[in-house]
């Protein structure tokens, strides 16, 4: 195909607007990854009609090889809104993609009712009608991943955030117990929560329990030093409680330094000491008959 050639595709898209759209809808009713419980029909067809309106404005300027142009802008954006949809409302990416792909059909055949007689100008614009609707079909995947990608990463720090809960024991005292591995990402979380609590609250005494804590190795250490330090920062004093055995032989043996930090077996045992801290006295449990 030399570069002189003219595609008549926006000539198609003119021409044939409504019965594309029609003929489109059709084919995007009975595919099997239509997800009617999560589109209904009205707002398909209005996707697909904004769709073909941007599809022929965008062929009309004559740039239908690089839908990455500024004349593809609108188009883009459209695409970049469905696909963001999509992945909100939990399609999967092949459904996703569909929404493009399934055009393909209903164009070709008005490409072949105009051109069938002139088999080389059919395969022309067959090659070319092709080629930007992948572009477009692989535009939407991409959107598609990528907001997939931000809604996890959103999810995960959300779950997070729940798996760290700050609990306030008395007045001025906060407890953090955590549970599981304690990473980079999380450290963050876990010293946004403890900080801001301790900035809530005004409290003075911060209790980090690690009973759930499966392991302690140096980078675990390290990040509990880290949030120590953070909270000390904020005037508040740390205590790490659930220090069990093989847990302190562990630091030991790493060389980790963290005399300059309380430290008790149980949560238990650095409560009384904070409330002790906190110059609260407590009277013997009276017995019930």
């Amino acid at each position: 195909m030399g570069n002189e050639y003219k595609t008549k595709i926006p000539e198609i898209l003119k021409k044939y607007q409504q019965e594309l759209l029609n003929d489109w809808m059709k084919e995007q009713l009975t595919a099997v990854t239509l997800r009617s419980d999560l589109i209904s029909e009205q707002e398909l067809r209005h996707q697909a009609a904004e769709f073909l309106n941007l599809l022929q404005k965008g062929a009309e300027s004559g740039n239908i090889t690089n839908i990455m142009a500024p004349e593809w802008d609108d188009m883009r954006q459209m695409l970049a809104s469905i696909a963001r949809f999509r992945a909100e409302q939990g399609f999967s990416a092949p459904e996703a993609a569909t929404f493009i792909f399934s055009f393909k059909q209903p164009l070709f055949t008005h490409l072949f009712r105009e051109m069938g007689q002139d088999i080389e100008t059919l395969t022309n614009e067959i090659w070319i009608a092709t080629a930007f609707l992948d572009k477009l079909g692989l535009y939407v995947t991409e959107i598609y991943q990528k907001s997939r990608e931000d809604i996890i990463d959103r999810q995960l720090r959300e779950i997070l955030e729940l798996s760290t809960p700050v609990v306030k024991l008395w007045e001025g005292i906060l407890a953090l117990p955590l549970i599981g591995t304690l990473d980079s990402e999380r450290t963050q979380v876990v010293m946004e929560s403890l900080l801001n609590m301790i900035a809530e609250t005004g409290s003075y005494i911060a209790i980090i329990d690690i009973t759930g804590v499966p392991t302690v190795d140096t980078l675990v250490a390290q990040h509990l030093l880290k949030t120590v330090a953070a909270a000390r920062l904020m005037g508040a004093e740390c205590f790490i409680s659930g220090i069990r055995p093989q847990i302190a032989q562990t630091i030991v043996h790493l060389g980790v330094n963290i005399s300059d930090v309380v430290t008790k077996a149980t949560l238990a045992d650095a409560f009384i000491l904070a409330l002790k801290q906190a110059g609260v006295t407590l009277g013997k449990p009276q017995h019930r008959l």
